[in-house]
């Protein structure tokens, strides 16, 4: 018997989101053919696009156009492997996209992971997941112990938590050679992860490592359980090692038992190993990253796992954010304060921001927990718009580190350390404790210069000097990326007396390794754990005390547990104390406590000295005398009298071209008509005015209220277009800036 599938003959019209640079929909006719099953709104097609294809997303589908119908182009074919955005997922793009000002292609491009945005599909696998042998001998376990350490902790890792995947495992610091080692012994073996939506088993909570929760802690679990089912935004101001790791564990408890998901996102990828270890001592449920230290691979597998409704918890980065799960019962926002929420290119979204909107969009809790919040969330929390927890104790019998000043004007200094510092860090060695030292700037120096005729290696795209990298051989702009050969000789006068000038994390290390020989010393920076799984690594080691000095840039400031360093020094914090961004106080601050809170986490008292040459300025001394807690709300009396944020509204329009009148007349003509509660100021050059050879500027606009903030930037956009300097520069929108340094 023959089936006819029944085609109608009526056109359907779609409208879809391209990624292009322009604030619109754009028009295509569904052939017949490709209807035959009706198109869904959130699904993904392939149209023509100018000379060449693209992935669109169906935004809206109608049987008219106000376009004549012999004009539109024809959807080339339907993507059909069902990973479509779901209606809920759809909307609140969209709304980050209105928010944001932003292209809505470019911001569904960004919400895709990368394989599902090409043309080509990606061959999808299930993930591995590793499992031990049941009929291990203890003989053949004590044996791999004595002469494979490694491998004898990876094959513990796969006994206690049965089915973790490589990414995770490469996460957790283990490499492919000691899982093949393993596999070779017959020791532990794969299979293909089943897809089946996480159900609740009451074997899946790890009882053994469960704290039993303070006053204060219980309170908020308290808090969040009995709000599990409507909106509620929970601030948890924590001092360091106050427990707000426990709270979100028992908080994500509750939430896993209802069968619901949950997801947690962290500032950088550097904070992932532990709290991935954390989360597996507790939970026997699957467990999904996705942050940029994985492939395009198991970046995809980790989004589809999110969808599909196999993970139960994600743990990621930032764009975590736009993640697919179906059933999120919670949201966790970690070190919230943190910068690296907030992307500073292309689709300049702040992950905390849209995580709130996002919790309020499914009527969901979410948690936004740090020792140092930042002045937007506490005003928001102390005007009663948020919960307001405060956890005031460290865990256990840990005490507060104390902050000690020391005045490097009257110190001896060597190697950039003074007398003091240098005594007290030969001290913590006697006691076999560990010492951090804390400086912000990698590298082996910031500059080279010649000592006959003072030239400095400057890059000619930036106006700024290189960096010099002493292991690479290498001057790297850290603005533009470009790299040079170190010169033999000074081109400007032949002299071969090259110095460098400055220090930097690099160097740092090589002095300390010499002022202290007896001693292991690690560095911790972007530059020493490029390579996958060289975080973890390095920490695992630290964790070990495999070494006794740690010197790192603020990779090492956050959420790191590291029991026996009692003694933190911070070389440099002057630059913040003079700036012209008026939140550089305020990164300053949470830098300082941060970078503080890694002292004295045990039982064991820390110590943190910090060097200045202005001990005596009153930021400082307010911060240290006083706590973050005095100084923040102190600053927000200034703030609020100055009518900065969070007592106002502002966006940055930022501009850049070949010539440096371009971009600021283009600005300028953006001034010349006045809105209602809203003040301009600028154009003025950026902070860094030459960068990869484009001369920048950038106007603020600021506004009393939101909702007149945004009627003027919607406004600017439509009027942009008549802007006689618009096609001669490269021009983007910031709304919520967070760093006018730019």
């Amino acid at each position: 018997m023959t089936v006819f599938l029944a085609i109608t003959s009526t056109d359907i019209y779609v409208q879809v989101a391209i990624p292009v640079p322009m604030r619109q929909l754009f028009t295509y006719k569904v052939p017949a053919e490709l209807n035959t099953k009706a198109i869904t709104l959130g699904e993904r097609v392939i149209v023509p696009f100018g000379s060449r294809q693209v992935v669109a997303i169906v935004l809206s589908i109608d049987e008219s156009t106000e376009y004549a119908p012999a004009k539109i182009k024809s959807v080339l074919s339907r993507v059909t492997d069902n990973f479509s955005f779901s209606p809920t997922l759809l909307n609140f793009i969209q709304r980050c996209s209105d928010y944001y000002h932003h292209p809505i292609g470019d911001v569904f491009q960004q919400a895709l992971p990368v394989l599902l945005r090409q043309i080509k599909q990606p061959d999808v696998e299930l993930p591995h997941i590793w499992l031990t042998k049941t009929d291990l001998s203890e003989e053949e376990q004590a044996t791999t112990a004595k002469r494979s350490p490694k491998q004898a902790e990876l094959l513990t890792m796969l006994k206690q938590h049965q089915g973790m995947t490589w990414s995770e495992l490469l996460t957790l610091g283990f490499n492919k050679a000691q899982l093949n080692a393993l596999e070779k012994k017959q020791f532990i073996y794969s299979k293909p992860r089943e897809v089946a939506e996480f159900k609740w088993q009451e074997q899946a909570l790890q009882q053994d490592n469960r704290l039993a929760l303070s006053a204060e802690q219980a309170i908020i679990v308290a808090t969040v359980k009995e709000m599990q089912s409507q909106f509620s935004c929970h601030l948890v101001d924590g001092i360091t090692g106050s427990g707000k790791t426990e709270v979100y564990l028992q908080a994500i408890e509750q939430i896993l038992a209802k069968s619901q998901q949950v997801l947690v996102l962290v500032p950088e990828i550097g904070l992932t190993p532990q709290t991935l270890s954390r989360f597996e001592q507790r939970f026997n449920v699957p467990i999904s990253l996705h942050h940029s230290g994985l492939n395009d691979k198991e970046r995809l597998q980790s989004w589809l796992e999110a969808q599909r409704g196999t993970a139960a918890i994600v743990i990621g980065t930032r764009s975590a954010i736009f993640t697919p799960l179906h059933d999120l019962g919670l949201i966790i926002v970690d070190e919230e304060h943190d910068a690296s929420f907030k992307q500073q290119d292309s689709f300049r979204y702040h992950a905390r921001d849209i995580a709130i909107l996002r919790a309020r969009q499914l009527n969901i809790p979410i948690i936004l927990g740090s020792a140092t919040p930042s002045f937007e969330s506490l005003q928001n929390a102390l005007s009663g718009k948020y919960h307001y927890h405060r956890l005031r104790k460290r865990a256990g019998n840990a005490s507060t580190a104390k902050i000690t000043l020391i005045d490097v004007a009257q110190q001896q200094m060597e190697h950039g350390l003074s007398g003091t510092l240098k005594q007290a860090i030969k001290n913590t060695l006697a006691r076999g404790e560990q010492a951090l030292i804390f400086l912000n700037r990698r590298g082996y120096a910031p500059a080279i210069n010649c000592q006959e005729c003072h030239w400095v290696a400057d890059c000619q795209r930036c106006n700024k000097p290189y960096t010099l990298h002493q292991g690479q051989g290498l001057l790297i702009c850290h603005h533009c990326g470009s790299q040079k050969r170190i010169p033999p000789q000074c081109p400007s006068c032949g002299s071969v007396r090259i110095k460098p000038i400055g220090q930097g994390t690099e160097q740092l290390e090589e002095k300390i390794s010499a002022l202290f020989p007896d001693y292991s010393t690690v560095r911790i920076d972007r530059d020493s754990t490029r390579k996958k799984g060289a975080l973890a690594k390095l920490l695992t080691e630290v964790g070990n005390k495999e070494h006794q000095l740690l010197i790192g840039t603020q990779m090492l400031a956050k959420g790191h547990h590291f029991p026996d360093v009692t003694l933190v020094a911070v070389l440099d914090v002057d630059g913040a104390l003079f700036s012209y961004d008026f939140r550089a106080a305020e990164h300053m601050a949470q830098l300082l406590v941060q970078v503080s809170g890694r002292a004295g986490r045990a039982s064991k008292p820390g110590k943190v000295m910090v060097q200045s040459n202005f001990p005596d300025h009153p930021l400082l001394q307010d911060l240290v005398h006083n706590g973050y807690q005095h100084f923040a709300k102190q600053a927000l009396i200034e703030r609020q009298q100055a009518l900065l944020p969070p007592f106002s509204f502002q966006a940055l329009f930022r501009a850049e071209a070949n010539y440096p009148s371009y971009p600021e007349k283009f600005l300028r003509a953006m001034t010349e008509v006045p809105f209602e509660g809203c003040q301009f100021a600028g154009p003025v050059p950026a902070a860094m005015e030459k960068k990869a050879g484009k001369f920048r500027f950038h106007l603020i606009l600021q506004a009393k209220s939101r909702k007149q903030l945004h009627q003027a930037v919607f406004r600017l956009i439509h009027q942009s277009a008549n802007n006689e300097w618009q096609s001669k520069v490269r021009w983007s929108i910031d709304i919520d800036p967070v760093d006018l340094s730019w």
